[in-house]
């Protein structure tokens, strides 16, 4: 019990009391994952079958750090806990359980661009307009509603959704929901939601599965509570039933995605579902200077809607929290830059002590190229993850066909690529044949003389071979010698190879190291299943929040603060604290959204350990215009006390009406000045003259390409990409519509503002 000894007495009763309904809530820094890995450690040390106890996370690298630390303690038996994210779970029961639910044990799982790519499908066969009727906005529309287990048939029937959609000029949302939910289902195909929305229909149709997994799951133990949506809440409502031996763990001062359809009163009003809750309350932080704790407290005591708890710190005292002002983003960034470079080397820093957290990824691009002048090296996290690559999704699209050939999106995506003369015209003949007689394009392909006249039934015959021998193959090899066998004779190895740009090389090497990846995988000893399968199924999982470990990296972390939730950092800097932008714009609607953006600025106080910096602009670049800027209301919220401002001297020309002496002002003297008072109504949009443009901002000069400069095909790009254009330079994708090769891209070029190109002939070269 040596492992019980190193606990306070708040987190000792929280491990030691595990029979009956229990809530933790524990606050920033309070020692969560401890008290949880030793609690579950606890329930097998006293006996309880590692089978019978399911712990629920939101991430996958919280469940593998749990279960490592849990077999510190335990020894091997933790293999045998049932541990992972939601989709995680519940996607191993479905495919256990999916034949009763009319699905295949084999089925796909589609992820945000393939469902969307399918939206844009149905759209367009519907012949709906593509603005009005939104890919973003419908699928989004579409999760909300299985996230509250709405489905397709209950979208329909219900006159208040009917209502709402026809004010909002979209009639047709529900027949798009019945449609997509038809295909994905002809597909054999499952998107992110469905894993939680059929989990549900499982549970409640199927009372004897039900009643098989609540005897399976007899003590139950929900990480994040507080990010929890409907569904999820159901889900876990369900299995506890039997037992009532269910523990839940969160920080309602820490629920932060709203957005995502997560629901605060699922923590908040958790004592109504359970009136024999024993709650646990651990409220001492053990990672923040006491100044930074208050500084958080004082912040989020202006919620009204929360759980009472007195979060406190018995570390030292530390610095006060730092305000800088900068006059726009550019300055702010050369600030933040320059104090990473001073801190480090005053006070013995390693770069990766340092983290830079914005409300949105644009914000990055001022950062960046402050850092850059420094040379500071620097890891953004939150952009295009690897497995979105198009050469990974290529390739992956062919490991998903040799085990779910109805896959119509891993169709659509490969079946001319590499080309084999099956271009777009061909796929529009064989989803038409398809529906005719109501069948897949698998079963189209596989006998396309019955189907479909001409010349490519040859060639769909030569598809539909190299897929089938995929699939005999993966029945002969293991994971990686299988994936090696559909690389090379598909033609994407050979493909890749003799492109001889640096990208061609670049995407050349992505496949590599996924093969290796693989590799890695088919040797791993601590899985029973090694197939590729079960891969594919692994990454298709992967969250936004499982980054790769770069702690061994001397890097400064950028990220957005949703991105560094449960992470810390030694040196925080939390940049653009202004109005309309934190908190934002979109938030200022209601109570409700502006306690949201004041937990997220409280998520974002509490990742920092000895120092906490807090800055913001009297004016920004905004979509290519230059605006003025309010500092944040959070700012005015905080204990003057814990406080010091800081401003950098002004350039000679001003911006708004404030003026400087470049002198540092005490916090009291700067609190009686206007722009410290209540937030005054934003002027933000306001377009400033190029004549009051600061003297250190300068004009864009003419782009110079880089060497070698080679532009991307038009079906190559996706939202969100940088990429670099021959005569604008380098600019970010913020949106794509209509159909190839008709695609239209807006491109947010710095200094230029957005631009409006055909992709087919923009001359675009992908960056990252």
């Amino acid at each position: 019990m040596d492992y019980l000894a190193g606990l306070n007495p708040q987190q000792r009763a929280a491990v030691e009391n595990t029979q009956g309904p229990a809530m933790i809530v524990a606050g920033a820094g309070s020692g969560k994952t401890r008290v949880i890995t030793y609690r579950v450690a606890h329930l097998i040390e006293k006996g309880v079958d590692a089978f019978n106890i399911l712990v629920l996370t939101f991430t996958n690298k919280a469940s593998k750090d749990m279960r490592e630390r849990i077999s510190k303690v335990v020894g091997p038996e933790a293999k045998n806990l049932w541990m992972g994210t939601f989709h995680s779970v519940f996607a191993k029961i479905l495919r256990v359980e999916a034949e009763k639910i009319g699905y295949p044990s084999n089925f796909t799982i589609y992820d945000t661009d393939d469902s969307k790519s399918l939206i844009r499908a149905i759209l367009r066969e519907m012949q709906l307009d593509d603005k009005l009727y939104n890919a973003n906005f419908v699928y989004n529309r579409i999760s909300s509603a299985k996230n509250n287990l709405v489905s397709h048939v209950e979208y329909m029937q219900s006159a208040e959704i009917q209502a709402e959609d026809l004010s909002n000029k979209r009639p047709m949302l529900g027949v798009i929901y019945e449609t997509y939910t038809k295909r994905c289902f002809k597909a054999g195909a499952m998107d992110f939601d469905d894993l939680l929305f059929k989990t549900n229909v499982l549970l409640k149709n199927h009372p004897d599965v039900l009643n098989k997994y609540q005897q399976k799951f007899k003590y139950l133990m929900v990480d994040e509570y507080q990010d929890t949506n409907f569904s999820q809440y159901t889900i876990v409502k369900k299995l506890a039933a039997a037992y009532q031996n269910i523990c839940v763990v969160g920080d309602d001062a820490q629920s932060i995605y709203g957005f995502r359809g997560a629901n605060i009163q699922n923590i908040l009003n958790f004592e109504k579902d359970y009136p024999d809750l024993k709650v646990y309350k651990l409220e001492q932080n053990y990672r923040s200077t006491q100044n930074i704790v208050e500084v958080a407290n004082s912040i989020i005591a202006n919620n009204k809607n929360q759980l009472e708890k007195n979060v406190f710190s018995e570390n030292e005292s530390g610095d006060r929290i730092k305000v800088s002002r900068a006059f726009t983003d550019n300055e702010e960034g050369k600030i933040v830059a320059e104090a990473i470079v001073q801190d480090r080397s005053s006070n013995g820093l390693n770069y990766n002590d340092f983290a830079i957290l914005y409300r949105t990824n644009a914000q990055s691009r001022a950062m960046e190229e402050a850092l850059r002048k420094l040379s500071v090296p620097y890891k953004i996290y939150g952009g295009l993850s690897f497995y979105q690559r198009k050469e990974i999704k290529d390739l992956i699209a062919y490991f998903r066909l040799t085990f779910n050939p109805s896959d119509e999106e891993a169709i659509k995506r490969v079946i001319n690529y590499p080309r084999r003369g099956l271009g777009d015209t061909t796929v529009d003949k064989i989803i038409v044949a398809a529906d005719q007689h109501n069948i897949t394009m698998w079963k189209v392909i596989q006998d396309p003389q019955k189907y479909i006249a001409g010349r490519i039934a040859n060639q769909l015959n030569d598809f539909a071979m190299l897929i089938k021998s995929f699939q005999a193959e993966s029945k002969k090899l293991d994971a990686y010698e299988t994936a090696l066998y559909i690389s090379q004779h598909s033609g994407i190895l050979k493909e890749l190879h003799t492109d001889d740009s640096i990208e061609g090389r670049s995407r050349y090497e992505n496949i590599q190291e996924l093969l290796n990846g693989i590799k890695e995988f088919a040797e791993r000893e601590d899985i029973e299943d090694r197939s590729l399968a079960i891969f594919m199924q692994d990454i298709a999982l992967l969250t936004n929040d499982d980054r790769e470990d770069d702690k061994l990296k001397d890097t400064v972390s950028m990220m957005t603060i949703h991105s560094a939730k449960g992470l810390e950092f030694k040196n925080v800097f939390v940049v653009g604290l202004e109005e309309n932008l934190f908190p934002s714009q979109m938030s200022l609607n209601s109570r409700t959204d502006l306690e949201e953006e004041r937990r997220l600025f409280y998520v974002a106080i509490t990742r920092a350990e000895k120092k906490l910096t807090l800055t913001y602009a009297t004016s920004r670049y905004r979509w290519g215009t230059l605006t003025n800027c309010e500092p944040s209301r959070f700012i005015s919220e905080i204990n003057a006390k814990y406080l010091e401002l800081e401003t950098v001297k002004a350039p000679k020309t001003s911006i708004g009406s404030d003026s400087f002496d470049g002198e540092r002002r005490s916090w009291s003297q700067q609190r009686d000045s206007d722009s410290f008072s209540k937030p005054k109504p934003s002027v933000s949009g306001t377009a400033t003259s190029v004549s009051a443009r600061p003297k250190n901002t300068m004009l864009p000069t003419a782009h110079i390409p880089t060497p070698g400069f080679r532009p991307d095909a038009a079906n190559a790009f996706q939202n969100g990409m940088e990429v670099e254009h021959e005569k604008f330079g380098f600019g970010k994708i913020i949106n794509l519509e209509g159909t190839l090769p008709d695609v239209k891209a807006t491109v947010f070029f710095q200094g230029l503002g957005n631009k409006q190109l055909l992709l087919k002939f923009a001359k675009l070269r992908i960056v990252k």
